[in-house]
C-alpha cells in the first residue's frame, strides 16, 4: 500500500510542483491540464485551461499529487491550510536544513529550524503557495539532546 497526499492549489499547481521536485530531487510523471481532458468535462472556463487537474511527483518511492481547483468545485481551497503537514524525515541534518530553507523562502518559518529534545533538527513552515510542511532530522541510536 501507498499513502500519498493529494495537495489543491488555485492555478499555482505546476509552479508548486516543478519547485517541489527540483527541491526533492524529484520528477514530475504527470502534469495534465484541464484544456486537455475531453470535450464533455464540467470544467470549461478559459482561465482554467493551463491549471492542472491532475499532477504526480515521484520521490524515491514517495509521491505527491496535486490538482488547481477552485472555490466553486472545492470550498474552501482559497483557505489557510489547516490539519495536515507534508513532513519529511532524513537523517541527514544538512540535507534538512536545505530543504527547510528552500521551501520557507517566500514563505513562512512557523517553528525555526533547530534542535528540538527529540530531533538533531526539526522545523515548521508554511511555503509560499501555502503548504504546510514540516521537517525532521531522525536521530541516529546514540544521539542525545544538548544540554542547556
Amino acid at each position: 500500500m501507498k499513502i500519498v497526499t493529494s495537495l489543491s492549489f488555485q492555478g499555482q499547481c505546476r509552479e508548486a510542483f516543478e519547485l517541489y521536485a527540483k527541491i526533492l530531487g524529484g520528477k514530475i510523471t504527470a502534469a495534465m491540464p484541464y484544456g486537455d481532458a475531453p470535450p464533455d468535462m464540467p470544467i470549461t472556463g478559459e482561465k482554467y485551461k493551463t491549471w492542472l487537474m491532475h499532477c504526480w511527483l515521484e520521490v524515491g518511492d514517495q509521491a505527491l499529487m496535486g490538482a488547481d481547483m477552485d472555490v466553486g468545485w472545492a470550498p474552501n481551497v482559497d483557505k489557510p491550510k489547516n490539519g495536515f503537514d507534508v513532513t519529511l524525515h532524513t537523517e541527514d541534518k544538512a540535507q534538512a536544513q536545505r530543504w527547510f530553507d528552500q521551501l520557507s523562502e517566500g514563505g513562512k518559518a512557523v517553528m525555526p529550524f533547530g534542535e528540538t529534545f527529540w530531533s538533531p533538527g526539526f522545523g515548521s513552515l508554511i511555503d509560499r503557495f501555502g503548504i504546510p510542511w514540516m521537517i525532521n532530522v531522525v536521530p541516529s541510536g546514540d544521539w542525545k539532546p544538548s544540554q542547556g
